[in-house]
């Protein structure tokens, strides 16, 4: 008797496993599916008609399903693959401008890949740290603590060059650093972009760069005119957050007869 309970307990145990392989299995299964369609969600939302249509939308829709994916994978314990999709996650957020959101996604990836790839863990986790910091210097940009925003904008942009899943954000951190560098002393700003340009080629051909010459220009020129309208134009294609707004003004009244300026 003994012997025929014993096969039975193992038979039990091994479908329990079987039931186990499955359910995981499937939840991977499912996790592909919602990959592919947040993939298609995010192509959608570049479209033009998108773009003014709904588009931030459709980029918000396949965040959830990223990190719905991701917890699937997880369940799965495919860790690859759920630090994959939560990275996916982290770069939506960060293109919404929901900074806090990016780095607890980054965090997020960081702790499945720590399973898996170690090295992806750490980029993930340096993310998150970036982002954490560019937040600490605008605060500090906003008030009025220049030199230390700066210094943090600096460090971060230089960072940023080195890891592949912010690469992106280097140039928007240089920016940031330019502005603040503007709103001290115009020369400073001039010789900061030259040392960004030398740091980080790409930033030259970004619209960023662009628009700190012509505002540098505009500047030197003593033209609010010419200073609005390269404002204008920017917005008109990546529009301007409270941060930008700010900092932008503040460059502005520094125009002879801008005391009280606008960005109209």
């Amino acid at each position: 008797m003994r012997p025929a309970r014993s096969r039975c307990r193992g038979g039990g145990g091994r479908r329990a496993g079987k039931a186990g392989a499955m359910d995981s299995a499937g939840k991977e299964r499912e996790a592909v599916q919602l990959m592919a369609e947040a993939e298609k969600r995010v192509k959608g939302s570049h479209s033009f008609l998108r773009g003014l249509f709904g588009g931030n939308t459709r980029v918000e829709e396949a965040c959830e399903m990223y990190t719905r994916a991701a917890n699937m994978f997880k369940i799965a314990k495919n860790w690859s693959a759920a630090g994959n999709a939560f990275c996916q996650a982290a770069k939506l957020h960060m293109q919404l401008q929901s900074k806090h959101d990016s780095a607890t996604s980054f965090v997020d990836a960081g702790n499945a890949y720590k399973k898996a790839d170690p090295q992806e863990a750490i980029n993930c986790l340096n993310a998150a740290i970036d982002i954490y910091t560019d937040m600490v210097a605008a605060y500090a940009a906003q008030l009025e603590q220049y030199q230390k925003a700066i210094e943090i904008y600096e460090q971060v942009g230089t960072n940023t060059m080195d890891n592949p899943l912010l690469k992106y954000s280097a140039k928007e951190y240089f920016f940031k650093a330019a502005l603040c560098h503007f709103i001290v002393d115009e020369l400073n700003a001039k010789l900061a972009l030259e040392k960004y340009e030398e740091m980080f080629p790409a930033f030259t051909d970004s619209r960023e760069c662009k628009l700190l010459k012509k505002l540098l220009e505009a500047h030197e020129e003593q033209n609010s005119e010419a200073y609005t309208e390269a404002v204008k134009e920017f917005d008109s294609i990546s529009r301007l957050d409270q941060w930008l707004t700010t900092m932008l003004l503040r460059i502005k009244k520094t125009i002879q007869g801008e005391g009280d300026g606008d960005l109209k």
